[in-house]
């Protein structure tokens, strides 16, 4: 790896994948000359030469292009847009490239690299650490803004500082126009220009393009489009390098580096996906709605437990709470609908999932997609009450949630493909690594009458789903929910002996101020109950949380205690000041006994899991 490439996968803080993609790049960019209308033939010779050198390449055979064109492979969870912007970086700093074209599968993808791209305050901003980019970040163009830059002037002044501009396009608005027999407007004529934006990105001498998602665009209409751009280099990015026809997968030809979702589980890159099924289950004894509600009720039930889980972990390790969810994949809308009725009906776990399920499909238009997609993108935060999705052929790609835990797919996956997309969906891992509990670390699928293909697909070697990650599960477990226990009862046990106590001090002054410290942690206590109450978990409360809501619940109770003669006003005030100065350690206190009595509880059953998954003998 040459000292440029060295340097940005520091920066960048690159895995091993994204870094032996970074280091091809450059040996590919290094080989090839980054210039309009090459040689294909010499050039496809010069990256086959590179197999010599690194044994992903040997896989390259063809560019299937009309210009120089090879695919990154990486599978979900890894890291594709990091490393788009690791190349995109690499290109300029070492090469002087300061043209690209990035194009997007889908209205989600786009909105998420215009983001990802050229938000500096964003988390996952992908130049972060690039001091090139420090001073002046890379200028974002897009496909419902290019109209804004399509002045002369300014152009030359991009060339003049050299400064990076990365386009950035949905493929569907392309794909839609072309369909229609109309010109996408970006290739109508610009007043400006003098030309078409289109016409002004062929004539660019330095366009690179980087295609997300890539295998949406091998048999699209906006294709020839593409081939029309004419860039120096073309870099394709998807977690599957193939294309169903009919009932046959065909591998994409030009992929000079793979990186499976096996290796990425191996590595502990995301998630283990484990398969569930009850033990000794004959799915032909049930109709396909009896086959379906079961499948529902035993995914919720594993659900609940996870949510468990997850408190547990978060309080012990001092870490977030992770707020699980369920995706349901439904046959179709009809099937989505009748899901999401029953879901919300009373015999479905007595009716409490009500407003916790929603539905995306296709046909949602208007507001009421708009909504649901709002849903979508903020189902990590724990004030979103969604905990069930049901979803028809809709949530492939880009769409990034670590929470993810559980899927019941009540519909057949057709591809290849489609099985590795919707399974990718829960895949990330919500601290970002591997915690080592395998309860935190595990996405569950049920596959109750599907058990028999998947275990002669365990088999297989580079199988996503191992022998050991097979559960059967005895229906006595399934049905035993756990609950994280919230009982506080030996601290309030612990106010009343303070308080009587208190009753038998004899000095005023010392007797007064014992009295505010217990109703000091009195107000502490009702205000956890009172947050509680609205279904929040004690391990999720912050310490200015509490503090808050006790100064509040307590400002009528003292004011009552106060016309009694009990407090007068300055002492309302040190009861507030003592509120707040008793809030951390009272609030450990209550935590540290929730934990422990969880663990009381649960402990027979801890052990049998435990067991399960060979942790302890």
């Amino acid at each position: 790896m040459n000292k440029t490439a060295n340097e940005i996968k520091n920066r960048l803080s690159l895995r091993k994948p994204q870094a032996e993609s970074l280091e091809i790049l450059s040996e590919i960019a290094d080989v090839l000359e980054l210039k309009k209308n090459v040689d294909l033939t010499s050039a496809k010779e010069k990256i086959k030469e590179l197999g010599a050198k690194f044994n992903e390449v040997r896989k390259f055979s063809e560019f299937e292009r009309e210009f120089p064109n090879v695919c990154f492979s990486l599978a979900t969870g890894v890291g594709k847009t990091r490393l788009m912007g690791a190349f995109i970086a690499y290109l300029h700093i070492e090469k002087k490239i300061n043209n690209f074209f990035v194009l997007a599968p889908n209205l989600t993808i786009y909105n998420k690299l215009i983001d990802d791209f050229g938000n500096p305050s964003s988390t996952k901003y992908v130049f972060k650490g690039i001091s090139q980019f420090a001073l002046m970040p890379p200028q974002i163009i897009t496909g419902d803004n290019y109209n804004k830059h399509q002045n002369i002037f300014t152009n030359i002044a991009n060339t003049l500082f050299k400064r990076v501009r990365i386009n950035i396009f949905n493929i569907s608005k392309i794909n839609s126009e072309t369909r229609s027999g109309k010109e996408p407007l970006m290739k109508r004529l610009s007043e400006y220009l003098g030309e078409s934006y289109f016409e002004y990105l062929v004539g660019l001498p330095d366009l690179v393009l980087l295609m997300d998602e890539s295998h949406h665009y091998r048999a699209d209409a906006g294709m020839r489009v593409i081939n029309e751009l004419n860039p120096v280099l073309g870099l394709e990015l998807t977690a599957t390098p193939q294309i169903e026809k009919g009932n046959k997968t065909q591998k994409f030809k030009n992929v000079v580096y793979e990186y499976s979702l096996a290796k990425a589980m191996n590595d502990g890159f995301v998630k283990e996906p484990a398969v569930a099924t009850r033990k000794n289950f004959d799915p032909k004894q049930l109709s396909v709605e009896e086959l379906d509600i079961l499948k529902l009720e035993d995914g919720i039930k594993i659900h609940e437990n996870t949510k468990a889980d997850l408190d547990v972990y978060s309080r012990t390790n001092n870490k977030k709470l992770v707020k699980p969810f369920v995706l349901v994949v439904a046959k179709d809308t009809t099937h989505a609908e009748w899901l999401e009725s029953h879901i919300k009906s009373d015999e479905f776990f007595k009716g409490y999932y009500k407003d916790k399920v929603m539905q995306i499909h296709s046909q949602q238009k208007g507001a009421e997609k708009d909504e649901n997609i709002a849903r979508l993108l903020t189902l990590e935060d724990p004030n979103n009450k969604i905990e069930i999705v049901i979803h028809v052929n809709m949530l492939k790609e880009g769409w990034d949630v670590t929470n993810l835990y559980t899927i019941i797919p009540l519909r057949t996956a057709t591809s290849t493909t489609l099985r590795e997309q919707t399974i990718g969906r829960g895949l990330r891992l919500p601290y970002g690594e591997r915690t080592g509990n395998p309860m935190v670390d595990k996405l569950t699928i049920i596959a109750h009458d599907k058990f028999q293909e998947i275990i002669e697909e365990a088999q297989k070697e580079g199988s996503i789903i191992k022998k050991e990650n097979i559960i059967e599960i005895e229906e006595s477990e399934i049905n035993h929910k756990k609950e994280v226990v919230t009982t506080v009862s030996k601290i309030e046990q612990d106010l009343i002996e303070e308080e009587k106590r208190i009753e038998q001090i004899i000095d005023k002054v010392e007797k007064q101020n014992a009295k505010i410290n217990l109703e000091a942690n009195k107000a502490i206590n009702n205000a956890i109950y009172d947050v509680a109450k609205r279904g929040k978990n004690i391990a999720s409360m912050t310490k200015e949380e509490i503090v808050e809501t006790a100064v509040r619940n307590s400002i009528s109770n003292i004011e009552n205690k106060t016309q009694l003669g009990l407090f007068d006003n300055s002492e309302k005030e040190l009861l507030d000041a003592k509120i707040k100065e008793n809030a951390e350690e009272q609030v450990k206190k209550i935590q540290k006994l929730v934990t422990i009595n969880y663990f009381i509880t649960n402990y027979s059953l801890y052990r049998g899991r435990l067991r399960k998954f060979k942790i302890i003998s």
